[in-house]
């Protein structure tokens, strides 16, 4: 598990470090290096605000991969998501969540990570 963890973050990362460019400027993705599975006040706000409505599924945000300025801001955040189904199954998702200047907050997309566990030999 925590090693899944550390490649899904990594990922995320590398996903951030290819879209960005070196300079933050408005439109270019920002990389974000922060303490796993606790998020920054501003994201967490965002987070929280775009998923207050949300009852289809628990979404436990991991990590904030990378962070967009545009007319507000856009998050890529880490998230473990278990659907509210009967015997649900937890899955990895890249969560990207639109914050505007005025407080709101959206879910804009939504990229499950399909991770095989046999892909990697277990240590």
């Amino acid at each position: 598990m925590k090693k899944a963890i550390i490649l899904l973050v990594t990922l995320g990362l590398l996903l951030g470090l290819v879209s960005a460019n070196a300079e933050t400027m408005t439109g270019g993705w920002t990389p974000v290096v922060q303490e796993a599975g606790k998020l920054p006040e501003a994201a967490q706000a965002a987070f929280d605000k775009a998923l207050e409505k949300s009852d289809d599924a628990t979404y436990i945000p991991v990590a904030l991969l990378s962070t967009q300025v545009v007319a507000g801001t856009n998050y890529c955040i880490l998230c473990q998501i278990t659907p509210a189904a009967p015997d649900p199954v937890p899955t990895w998702a890249l969560v990207y969540i639109y914050a505007d200047l005025q407080g709101n907050a959206e879910i804009m997309n939504v990229y499950e990570l399909y991770i095989d566990k046999h892909a990697y030999p277990a240590k």
